[in-house]
């Protein structure tokens, strides 16, 4: 699988197959699924979104309907011949394993691991590189598609949590998840979500997202999946030259699922402009000699 194009980000508008098929024949080159578990989730109590200084807070919680129900979408998804990348979770790396083999049968372009949801359990994995390693070694052992290893921000070292999953035999990076957040209503004095603490996505978390893919790019050999409130073409090039080889956009699409087609012009028209022909021209470029 060549890693390149805009996708997609997990957890957007990606529950059923056809919400995803409509989000791809809108321009998205990759569909991501929600995150799906090995069981049904019910989530956290409501509420669990608000906006937040141009952004997004959420804490869902990783509501899901479980693998075994999710395969329906997934069969639909390839009958429809939609690319799609199908992003698990788990609450260890036996379980991920189990998840990702059964979820492979669907033929998914590849696994996306989230490994950083920080309104959940697994918030905590991708802020070890040890138990980084485990996951994506579990699930690398399980299937024969290309594994992602989804990264958070909130980690103490992003790169040594990139590198571990390198070397546990990640196909790509994808980086990041959303950051750790909060928000307090002044007149109730209490928490706005019902989970408290949820996870900040949009504009706001851009360039925390730039920074991340700056550094992974400068560590690793193995593609990075950059994600984190690209909202328009200049962002996109901004993301590749930072190091993306391929970029995700969640909370843009709230607004128009045509900002793929929009990405897309401006990134081209951007090259044209360059005297550039491809975009792997600028992945990276940022980094100097």
């Amino acid at each position: 699988m060549e890693i390149k194009g805009y996708w997609l980000a997990s957890g957007i508008l990606g529950v059923t197959a056809s919400i995803l098929r409509r989000v791809h024949e809108h321009g998205a080159d990759v569909v991501v699924t929600k995150s799906i578990g090995l069981v049904p989730r019910t989530g956290h109590p409501g509420p669990i979104c608000t906006e937040s200084h141009g952004g997004l807070l959420n804490a869902v919680g990783l509501t899901n309907p479980g693998i075994e129900a999710f395969m329906q979408e997934l069969d639909q998804l390839r009958a429809w011949h939609v690319p799609f990348v199908l992003s698990i979770f788990a609450q260890s790396p036996e379980e991920a394993a189990r998840v990702a083999a059964r979820g492979a049968e669907a033929h998914p372009l590849a696994i996306e691991l989230n490994l950083s949801c920080p309104h959940a359990e697994i918030s905590q994995i991708a802020h070890n590189p040890d138990l980084t390693f485990r996951y994506v070694h579990a699930v690398k052992d399980a299937v024969d598609c290309p594994v992602f290893a989804k990264i958070t921000p909130n980690a103490s070292d992003i790169v040594a949590v990139g590198l571990a999953a390198e070397r546990a035999g990640a196909d790509a990076v994808v980086a990041i998840n959303t950051v750790r957040a909060m928000r307090i209503d002044i007149q109730q004095r209490r928490p706005v979500l019902g989970n408290r603490v949820g996870g900040l996505s949009g504009p706001p978390i851009f360039p925390i997202a730039v920074r991340a893919v700056y550094d992974l790019y400068g560590a690793l050999s193995i593609p990075i999946i950059g994600v984190g409130g690209v909202t328009t073409w200049q962002d996109a090039v901004e993301m590749h030259l930072a190091g993306a080889s391929a970029i995700q956009i969640g909370t843009a699409v709230l607004c128009g699922m045509d900002v793929f087609a929009r990405v897309k012009q401006g990134v081209q028209r951007y090259l044209r402009d360059m005297g550039l022909s491809d975009v792997k021209e600028i992945v990276g470029a940022a980094q100097g000699d």
